[in-house]
């Protein structure tokens, strides 16, 4: 009924914001005399602000038509990019963005997190990427699009796409996980390692995932540790309604995701929200439009299987397993020391309360049989959870790193 009762509210608020739309732009179309008078101005503001309020449920555009890429002459140029799927699974598409030259640089998977956003999240991440390299991303699928005959997405299922996606790819890649699934892409080159198989990566990036949530346990680490899985799955997860082609899934609803996420730090949301209407009202377009592109992509949500969110936050948060040596995939145990050849990097962001300092590392320990060379770890002062993925010190600092890792490996 969850669900149900979510969607009933939003199809009843559907047409005041339409209306609330249709007047901002009214407004906004008045004679400038009239247009620019500061209440007409608070007026407009205030439709605009109303007609936003709401999640979206489909995946926003990438936007990524060219970027400055680095040839092999190592002058940049700019060059077009296309979105190119590859492959196609019931709840994922591994995306290339093709770029149109010669020598695209070191082939890369990024695995994204599915974890309430569309893969749009990394658009900045893939952008930077881009630059150097030739990149592949998991473009997870929304849950409630795909119907029960697809099956069961559980953890084991996760790690079957990295497994797939880097088979696809071919021998020679490299691997980024960007928080949620350092855990499954840790597995999966384990188990690649232990089977030799011909698709290893060369080098694996883990950033700011939760491989020991023991560790420096932070407020999320401290909510589902507070909860049985039971409790989880009695207040958390319902069913898909009957309008959409996945009705009958059991899932983890996108809206109540987010919902959560804006609710650890609630203050920080209204602040900002509060800007956009005195930045709107003040004819701000510039700072307006960035809080507007922020939201759009965080009010753009997805829903997560209810197999895949319970055995997370099961596996990952409450009993630890891959950090205490009992992870398994399909009944089979991984061992990370079985990691010999692939060279490993963990980031971390100084202040990140999502995941916190000291839970990525701990990959470290785990990937008991690399070398020092192989070793590589970088602990970013003065950002939090996405100043670790997206932002300008990833860009001039973050970055970099993993480009020199990517090279020195590839």
């Amino acid at each position: 009924m969850l669900y149900e009762a979510y969607q009933a509210q939003d199809d009843l608020m559907a047409p005041a914001r339409g209306f609330a739309n249709l007047a901002a732009r009214s407004l906004a179309g008045l004679p400038p005399a009239l247009a620019d008078c500061v209440g007409v101005r608070a007026l407009a503001a205030g439709c605009e602000m109303f007609g936003r309020a709401h999640f979206i449920h489909e995946r926003p555009l990438f936007g990524i038509p060219s970027v400055q890429a680095t040839g092999a002459s190592g002058r940049s140029k700019s060059v077009k990019v296309e979105e190119v799927p590859v492959d196609v699974t019931p709840f994922c598409t591994l995306l290339r963005f093709e770029k149109a030259m010669a020598d695209p640089g070191p082939r890369v998977l990024l695995v994204a997190p599915l974890s309430g956003h569309f893969t749009t999240l990394l658009r900045e991440t893939i952008r930077t990427l881009l630059r150097d390299h030739d990149v592949y991303v998991t473009d997870w699928h929304n849950a409630r699009d795909v119907p029960l005959s697809d099956g069961r997405f559980g953890l084991d299922e996760y790690t079957d796409v990295v497994i797939r996606s880097l088979d696809v790819i071919g021998p020679g890649a490299h691997v980024i996980a960007v928080c949620q699934p350092c855990v499954p892409v840790l597995a999966a080159v384990a188990l690649m390692s232990e089977d030799r198989h011909r698709a290893t990566p060369k080098s694996m990036t883990l950033m700011a995932g939760p491989i020991d949530t023991r560790v420096n346990p932070a407020a999320v680490n401290e909510l589902a540790q507070s909860k049985s899985i039971e409790w989880f799955e009695a207040h958390v997860v319902t069913t898909v309604p009957a309008r959409y082609a996945g009705h009958g899934r059991r899932v983890y609803p996108g809206f109540l995701q987010v919902t959560a996420f804006l609710g650890m730090n609630p203050a920080r949301h209204l602040r900002s929200h509060m800007e956009l209407y005195r930045n709107l009202v003040d004819g701000d377009a510039a700072s307006a439009d960035s809080t507007k592109a922020f939201y759009d992509e965080y009010f753009a949500v997805l829903d997560m299987d209810a197999d895949f969110y319970l055995e997370t936050v099961q596996k990952a948060f409450q009993d630890h397993d891959l950090a205490r040596g009992v992870f398994t995939v399909h009944g089979r145990v991984v061992d990370p020391g079985a990691i010999t050849r692939t060279a490993l990097l963990t980031v971390e962001g100084e202040r990140d309360d999502i995941c916190s300092v000291g839970q990525t590392v701990a990959a470290q320990d785990l990937c008991t049989k690399l070398r020092p060379h192989q070793r590589h770890h970088h602990l970013q002062p003065g950002v939090g959870h996405y100043g670790v993925f997206s932002g300008s010190r990833w860009e001039n600092q973050v970055y970099p790193l993993v480009r020199t890792v990517i090279r020195e490996n590839d």
